[in-house]
């Protein structure tokens, strides 16, 4: 009930991006269950990065979407770990036309096990998975490049000409 209270008290602009985290969120589930070799495609550039430099005016947004998806993925009824959280807030950057690389590692568990974990970062600034990943090796790496055509559209790097 207090949760419900603090959500009715914040402003639209925060509902709205709550909400679309939530979506998002459910839809990168989803998308999780793709085989990874269609899936892949979908992510980006492979093996690319982009640049470690952002604007100046993306910082707000992209420390409220990293916010938002971290927020609102500890109350889905779904799994959304690293992953998800990483594909969701890549596609929310997608929308506003903010380029970002997916991170993909692997490593060793304290009982030797491997496990994976992915994270997110945009410029010099990493919106999911930034906790442990100094402990795995990237094993691939996606690229959006968002950039704009002539009619303001948002269109990926390896469509240009």
């Amino acid at each position: 009930m207090r949760r419900m209270r603090l959500f009715l008290s914040m402003d639209l602009t925060t509902k709205l991006l709550l909400g679309e985290a939530f979506i998002e969120l459910g839809v990168a589930r989803v998308m999780k269950l793709i085989p990874f070799s269609k899936l892949s495609p979908h992510l980006g550039c492979h093996m690319e990065e982009t640049s470690f430099i952002h604007g100046v005016n993306d910082r707000k947004a992209l420390k409220n979407i990293s916010n938002a998806v971290n927020i609102v993925s500890q109350y889905t009824f779904w799994e959304s770990q690293c992953l998800v959280k990483a594909i969701a807030a890549m596609r929310m950057l997608k929308r506003r036309k903010i380029g970002s690389t997916l991170y993909l590692g692997t490593g060793r568990d304290e009982k030797g096990l491997l496990i994976a974990h992915a994270w997110l970062r945009s410029g010099s600034f990493y919106l999911t998975g930034a906790e442990g990943m100094e402990n795995f090796t990237v094993v691939g790496k996606f690229a959006k490049h968002c950039t704009l055509t002539n009619e303001g559209e948002s269109i990926d790097k390896r469509y240009q000409s």
